[in-house]
């Protein structure tokens, strides 16, 4: 007997498990830690759980709930009135609740070092059932273990609510929470799961779109440790307590811990037996997608595609936001802009490019409309509490909403969907599925709405407790109905809203982002989060979703972001063009290189998939990952690993990669590129002991061909080893599955001074493609040493002296330096990024014809920050907004007035094309005087554009004699030097002599008869060009060149005297380029 319990007379159980190591006595209450309403009456029950070392103790007797482990599933029959009464008599009882506190209980499940933890047996027994594991049995069921759990976490259930706390030691760095914006180490951060349209988001932002109630703890060893509250309801995530991981959501959930194990991937990879891995996606699906929201028509949609294959830059897919659709009614097209949608993919498909379209969950209330009458018809719409269908304000006006927790709604979208991709459908973007609803404060739909869920799921539930599954379930609906479609396929699906367990059917992206740096930056770190979260296939809208991106950010980001799993550009509606060459050719050249980068890399970046989908592995992941011990390593959030590459990046706006401090990992890192170095595009660096497979940069996936050359890179350990993989297949279908594919394991060693490079196994069934095979074997500092030969047979290099090896890097690193140098770096331009629904009120103003491009900035010194000669392509100025670029003053002071006021623009003429020819600003610089300037391209010499600047009185006072103060008109142009050693300034004088002044002349004054007489040449010898600027000798009174870090001053000054409104001060001059023999 056990004394001072009710009904201790009992007989007990005594099952022997030896992965018990703590002694714990807990009374509880059942009704304490509410799971789920039973019928028949609510008797109070005590019950005794004791925990020891190799037992665990429950009682038989026949009124006790311990009884059965196993799970008792709620009546379908609870519905309409019954059911709301149920929920209410929970509701009103789980408030009322005593509180109860202590050690969880726990059970190995899974695998070895995976425990499952509730408050009690009863709870465990009361749980809801799974949504985040791939297959529920795995949760419930117990495995015979020998290891126990290093870490106990504790509850308190209170008034409704369960908190689970579990202390780790000290210096423990958390990760993790899923789609959460700010920084990487969530150390002193709080994330609320409940999936939320957050359009604009901010670091700050406690809940996304999506919901992951995960959390990763990489411990002070270096050893990581997973944590999963598995419920779908509102959790709190509460990391704001050093060392402390804290869980508070509606009672009741179990919580599941992965490891500690040996390392952070380790922890992945169980977590993926659990949950699943990610799908297996379409080869074409890692190449380069455009958006926008939205091209709005068929004609468009083909201009854009064509424009891509022209300009040379690689890209996949195009994707149709929802203006494709007839009113926003989901699987309709509109009539005049997307006549026939089946025409429009076949013509896409001949160019090399998929079609992907938006499917939302509103469905317009509307009889006649075929999809709302046969959703009513099939009784498939989520339900207010008094059982009528919901209507929410979406796109469409009023809408019902499919309850995707039943089964019969699922297959119901499932066919529409079938039927959908007949019209040539590759792929479908599931969007607004949080799901969103406007003209509600919420932003969804009322928490009291009910969703009849089938009973695997949880049964007939009110929305708060599916709200944050109903995301996945769509997109596993429409997952399901693009394989009904074509089974031979595999389905590509992007979705916004998600929970813990959707990368099993859908890639996903970070939403709403602005167009800003800050943005820039926390894509990596959200990218990296969803990656240890379980989802590996995301990607941020490159450029910025709200507002304009500059040429500069634009640039930058796509050199990052082609470098993410998931690579897509996307902007909203009112914002300019957002495409790679909308910026310029400087930014179009970067965007060119960094794709290409990208399809170099598929090979590699197919294969990472291919182990993420087989073995749970990750795809990108924190630059940590290569060391967890060095905790150095652990807040780095502008550097990633893609498997053993290293992606250094900038996210600075005036820190380009030559200006950039690498910290890497310890060990061995060689920097590699395609002969492609640019300030903005990433670092890149292959971990010793690697080898990664790299093929052609062709435009789109459905060039290559398994003959194509294939090359390995190489970067040999300490140890002179390295090894790698490369995987196979057709790219889509399933055939993979059967053994249709070929997985190669190379490896590399040097002994004697001799390299080998040759296949150590093979899998699957495919033979090997006849091949040539480019061995590229890094050295360092970007050198390499390469042989040729055909794939299959063993290759060796020779390696040289220790004294050829220094000489390659020396001459490497110099030749790396001077591409940096050289390189037409993307305008420092910095634009103030709109709102949604608010008008830019600053915007940059380009002048262009077919030789010039000219960019100006009226709010700040009205200043020109680029100046590119089309024809040969060279940008001979750029800045930031802010400062250098062609400033004016009006004194002899650097950066006196003038430079840094707000114009207005008085004059802009334009073309019939809408380019703008001709530009007059005009700033106060005070006391009466303005600075007018005119910028304008000659109509009868298009080669020539001309500056006619002028400080001219508008209001001097009487008392001053209508004259003004001292002023001079001092025209400071800072012009970019790409080959600063092979430049100089060229001009004969008034007095007939000839000067070349090189760089190393410094600052020189010239005026009176070495004045240069009208104007004055910069040439590059490199190039062979020169930029020719001409001007009024009679009204220059002296020149000054300036030679700065890459850069030179032309300046003109007028004579410093008084002005009048009679007697302005005037320069005019304009500039040229021309050949230089």
């Amino acid at each position: 007997m056990l004394r001072g319990v009710p009904g201790g007379e009992s007989r007990l159980r005594f099952t022997p498990l030896n992965y018990c190591t703590t002694v714990s006595v807990i009374l509880l209450e059942s009704n304490n830690c509410w799971s789920r309403k039973r019928s028949g009456p609510s008797s109070r029950k005590l019950a005794l759980a004791i925990a020891t070392q190799g037992f665990f103790i429950s009682s038989t007797s026949s009124s006790s709930p311990f009884n059965s482990i196993r799970k008792k599933r709620p009546s379908r029959k609870l519905i309409g009135e019954r059911l709301r009464s149920e929920m209410a008599d929970h509701e009103q009882k789980a408030v009322t609740a005593d509180v109860t506190s202590g050690d969880m209980s726990f059970q190995p499940i899974l695998e070895d070092g995976v425990f499952r933890f509730d408050c009690s047996a009863n709870d465990r027994n009361a749980a809801y059932p799974t949504l985040s594991f791939v297959n529920s049995k795995d949760r419930e069921t117990p495995i015979m273990s020998n290891t126990a759990p290093l870490y106990i976490p504790t509850f308190e259930c209170l008034f409704g609510k369960q908190i689970v706390k579990i202390e780790l030691p000290s210096g423990t760095s958390f990760y993790g929470t899923g789609e959460a914006s700010g920084q990487l180490e969530r150390t002193g951060k709080r994330v609320f799961t409940w999936n939320t349209d957050a359009y604009g988001y901010g670091p700050g932002t406690t809940s996304l779109y999506q919901s992951h109630p995960w959390v990763l703890a990489v411990l002070p060893n270096g050893e990581a440790l997973g944590v999963l509250a598995d419920t779908t309801q509102r959790c709190e995530i509460d990391l704001r307590k050093d060392s402390r991981i804290q869980f508070v959501a509606p009672s009741l959930y179990p919580v599941m811990t992965f490891g500690p194990f040996s390392s952070p991937t380790a922890v992945l990879i169980a977590l993926s037996h659990a949950i699943g891995p990610v799908y297996m996606p379409p080869k074409w699906a890692l190449g380069y997608q455009q958006c926008r929201w939205s091209y709005d028509s068929d004609k468009r949609v083909l201009e854009v595609a064509r424009t891509f294959r022209e300009k040379g830059i690689p890209c996949d897919v195009i994707w149709m936001d929802i203006d494709y659709m007839d009113g926003f009614r989901c699987y309709t097209f509109d009539k005049d802009r997307f006549p026939n949608p089946k025409s429009l993919a076949n013509d896409l498909h001949q160019n090399g490019f998929k079609a992907i379209w938006m499917l939302d969950p509103g469905i317009k209330h509307e009889e006649g409309y075929f999809v709302y009458d046969s959703g009513s018809k099939s009784d498939v719409w989520v339900q207010k509490a008094d059982g009528s269908p919901f209507l929410g304000e979406v796109w469409p006006g009023p809408c019902v909403f499919p309850d995707f927790t039943q089964s019969k709604a699922r297959s119901w979208w499932a066919s529409l969907v079938k039927d959908f991709t007949s019209n040539g459908v590759d792929g479908i973007w599931n969007d607004m599925n949080e799901p969103a609803v406007f003209k509600a404060v919420t932003k969804t739909m009322p928490e009291s709405n009910i969703h009849r869920g089938d009973d695997e799921l949880g049964g007939c539930q009110n929305h708060s407790y599916y709200h944050n599954v109903y995301g996945m379930l769509m997109a596993r609906s429409t997952y399901e109905g693009m394989k009904l479609a074509n089974e031979n396929k595999r389905p590509f699906v992007l979705t916004r809203a998600g929970f813990i367990g959707s990368q099993r059917y859908a890639a996903t992206w970070t939403g709403d982002n602005i167009s800003n740096w800050e943005h820039l930056h926390m894509s990596i770190s959200m990218v990296l989060q969803l990656g240890l979260s379980g989802q590996p296939l995301s990607g941020p809208d490159i450029g910025g979703f709200g507002g304009n991106a500059t040429p500069k950010l634009f640039g930058r980001w796509m050199g990052v972001g082609s470098m993410f799993p998931f690579c897509r550009g996307h902007s909203e509606t009112g914002t300019i063009d957002h495409e790679p060459w909308s910026f310029g050719e400087e930014c179009e050249e970067v965007c060119r290189l960094a794709l290409k980068r990208r399809y170099h890399l598929l090979p590699h970046l197919y294969t990472l998939f291919y182990k993420a989908h087989t073995m749970g592995t990750p795809v990108a992941m924190p630059t940590f990952f290569a060391d967890p011990k060095d905790p150095s390593l652990r807040k780095l959030e502008n550097s990633f690993l893609l498997g053993p590459i290293l992606v250094y990046a900038s996210t600075m706006p005036g820190q380009g990669l030559d200006k950039l401090d690498c910290t890497l990992p310890k060990g061995i890192w060689l920097r590699f590129d395609f002969d492609d170095s640019h300030p903005d595009l990433p670092a890149l660096y292959l971990q010793g002991g690697s080898i990664i497979p790299l093929g052609p940069p062709h435009q789109h996936v459905g060039e290559s061909n398994p003959s194509d050359d294939l090359t390995l890179l190489v970067a040999l350990d300490e140890c002179g080893k390295a090894e790698g993989s490369l995987f196979e297949d057709d790219g889509d279908g399933y055939e993979f599955t059967k053994g249709g594919y070929l997985l190669t394991h190379y490896v590399a060693e040097l002994q004697s001074s001799v390299v080998t490079v040759r296949v150590s196994k093979t899998e699957g069934l495919w033979k090997r493609p006849k091949r040539r095979l480019h061995v590229q074997l890094l050295l360092g500092g970007g050198a390499m040493l390469d042989t040729w030969g055909m794939d299959g047979e063993v290759l060796q290099i020779v390696m040289p002296s220790e004294q050829e090896v220094h000489k390659l890097v020396s001459t490497s690193e110099k030749h790396y330096k001077t591409c940096l140098e050289s390189a037409k770096r993307i305008p420092d331009i910095e634009e103030v990024s709109g709102q949604k629904g608010v008008e830019l009120l600053r915007t940059l103003i380009e002048l262009n014809n077919g030789y010039w491009n000219l960019k100006v900035v009226p709010w700040i010194g009205g200043r020109i920050i680029s100046m590119t000669h089309l024809p040969s392509g060279t940008q001979w100025l750029q800045s930031k907004f802010d400062v250098n670029g062609y400033e004016e003053y009006s004194g002899t002071e650097y950066r006196s007035a003038g430079c840094s006021e707000e114009y207005n623009v008085i004059e802009c003429d334009l073309e019939h094309s809408g380019e703008v020819k001709s530009i007059m600003l005009e700033g106060d610089i005070g006391g009466g005087l303005v600075l007018q300037r005119k910028i304008y391209i000659p109509k009868n010499d298009p080669k020539v554009f001309r500056i006619e600047s002028s400080i001219i009185s508008h209001k001097v006072g009487a008392g001053s004699g209508g004259f003004s103060r001292l002023v001079c008109l001092r025209v400071h142009p800072m012009f970019t030097l790409l080959h600063p050693t092979e430049s100089f300034v060229s001009f004969t004088s008034i007095d007939g002599s000839k000067h070349e002044v090189w760089p190393e002349s410094g600052e020189q004054f010239y005026e009176g008869n070495l004045l240069p007489n009208g104007e004055w040449i910069l040439i590059d010898k490199c190039v062979g060009l020169g930029l020719v600027n001409r001007f009024n000798v009679n009204e220059v009174f002296k020149c000054l060149i300036h030679w700065g870090t890459g850069t030179v001053n032309l300046e003109l000054w007028s004579e410093d005297r008084p002005v009048s409104k009679q007697s302005p001060l005037t320069i005019s001059h304009d500039y040229e380029v021309i050949g230089i023999p």
